[in-house]
């Protein structure tokens, strides 16, 4: 039965995912006719099929316990589900998503990436955020790196790493923000975000190409970044000295910037003293177990400042961190930093997940009250990007049926409101209700990251 729902799967593999998706639901449908009274389904070749689309429901409450289908155990069946989910995750990266922004984002006349497109991928500004140059690099260098050793994709994180070099950094040194197409600089920035973006561009080229060049500027990069973003008086002030504040953002940053350069570069002491530094910052200002909530934005010693910049939550942002945390409690085995990023997703699920229209909104007030910025209620795609790969990796390292469950309902509204079937890839963003809010593929925030990253993620987590 087994080697009939692997061939069933073949069948199926290379349809458009709208195809693909009417496929399961028939199958599902199909499944609901054979299942037993108590709701328990028999195992077989349709169970084992319909995982593939949907996380199945009986997971046992106990890790240790015997799952509700037939007597197999909660591990077995987060074996068989990610096995199921894993040729989803890759099929969606490399023959919906790759091909929407390559070649097309290449710029062959200048150098780098276009990323401003219409939903069929049509070309609608030449300008190029410097972000969007560090992060395309990345993704293509790493799933160089990870997945096939593709000419293109080196040839194309090469011209990236090349553009950077030429045109995005400032004679100080710094990074710009936003350039021309050319690469004129248009806007510079006070943080220094852009030097995060290059340096694990750089540290992912080094690795596909032995540069021992690419990995020293990674490493400046990351010392430039910190030293900007943590060393008092380095980066320019937004605001008085009235009411001081730091943010999640630098720390957060940081944590998975280390990680990627000790991922590409080798282990490192001081990488990871710098991991171990922004977690405790994270866990002792930031994470608030009394009103079970994680904070964006907080006093210099960790108290909430009750005006409405103080008070807005970012549910993304947190539940985004919380998996960074999460990925490092699993390369060090450490329970305690598990618990931790566990309890900053399901705190920040709890706020941030709609109970009325699903989805996760963007902004929330930590006492409730209302937020003053206006999209606070819309629905943006790197959200919940970073949401289904939180739940996926809480329910491998768990195997809580909660997480199942919120893994199933985030991949499934997320792919149902934010994937375009006929033309590939993810708008970016949503009314509350799931209604497009426009038919952008990608511009100065959105390009070829966060929802390749997910993908790639998933696919790597369900391939273990």
């Amino acid at each position: 039965m087994g080697k009939l729902s692997d061939d069933i799967e073949k069948e199926i593999r290379d349809l458009d995912p709208a195809e693909s998706l009417r496929v399961r639901r028939v199958l599902q449908r199909l499944l609901a006719v054979i299942e037993k009274p108590d709701g328990s389904a028999k195992p077989g070749v349709m169970r084992s099929f319909i995982s593939r689309e949907k996380i199945q429901r009986p997971v046992a409450e106990s890790r240790d316990s015997a799952s509700e289908v037939g007597e197999k155990s909660v591990g077995t069946i987060i074996q068989e589900r990610a096995r199921g989910l894993s040729p989803f995750y890759r099929r969606t990266l490399l023959k919906d998503v790759v091909p929407f922004w390559f070649p097309r984002s290449v710029d062959k006349q200048h150098g780098g990436f276009h990323h401003c497109f219409d939903r069929d991928g049509t070309l609608v500004d030449t300008d190029k955020s410097v972000w969007a140059q560090g992060r395309m690099t990345w993704m293509l260098l790493t799933l160089y790196n990870t997945v096939e050793k593709k000419p293109e994709w080196l040839e194309w994180g090469q011209a990236g790493i090349d553009f950077i070099a030429k045109h995005c950094f400032d004679k100080d040194g710094r990074m710009f923000f936003h350039v021309t197409q050319d690469g004129k600089p248009i806007r510079k920035r006070r943080y220094a975000f852009s030097e995060c973006f290059a340096s694990i561009a750089y540290a992912a080229h080094a690795k596909a190409t032995g540069s021992s060049q690419s990995a020293n500027r990674a490493r400046e990069l990351f010392e430039q970044f910190t030293r900007v973003n943590f060393t008092p008086g380095e980066m320019t002030p937004k605001f008085t000295d009235e009411r001081p504040m730091i943010g999640l953002g630098p720390r957060m940053m940081t944590i998975s910037m280390a990680q990627e350069l000790q991922a590409n570069l080798g282990p490192d002491d001081k990488l990871r003293g710098w991991i171990d530094r922004c977690i405790d910052e994270v866990r002792k200002w930031f994470v608030k177990p009394d009103i079970k909530c994680v904070m964006e934005t907080v006093e210099p010693d960790g108290n909430i400042s009750d005006h409405f910049d103080g008070r807005t939550l970012n549910p993304g942002h947190a539940i985004e961190c919380a998996w960074f945390i999460l990925h490092e409690a699993r390369l060090r085995k450490d329970d305690e930093l598990k618990d931790l990023g566990l309890h900053m997703l399901d705190w920040m699920w709890e706020r941030g997940w709609d109970q009325v229209f699903g989805g996760l909104y963007y902004f929330r007030d930590v006492y409730d009250k209302p937020v003053q910025d206006y999209w606070q209620d819309m629905k943006f795609w790197w959200v919940h990007d970073e949401a289904i790969i939180a739940t996926l990796m809480a329910w491998q390292m768990t195997g809580h049926p909660k997480y199942a469950d919120w893994h199933r309902k985030v991949h499934d509204w997320s792919f149902k409101h934010f994937a375009d079937p006929e033309h590939g890839e993810w708008y970016g963003y949503l009314h509350r209700d799931g209604r497009l809010s426009t038919p952008l593929k990608g511009g100065m925030w959105k390009s070829f990251f966060h929802h390749p990253r997910m993908l790639w993620k998933c696919w790597q987590l369900c391939s273990e």
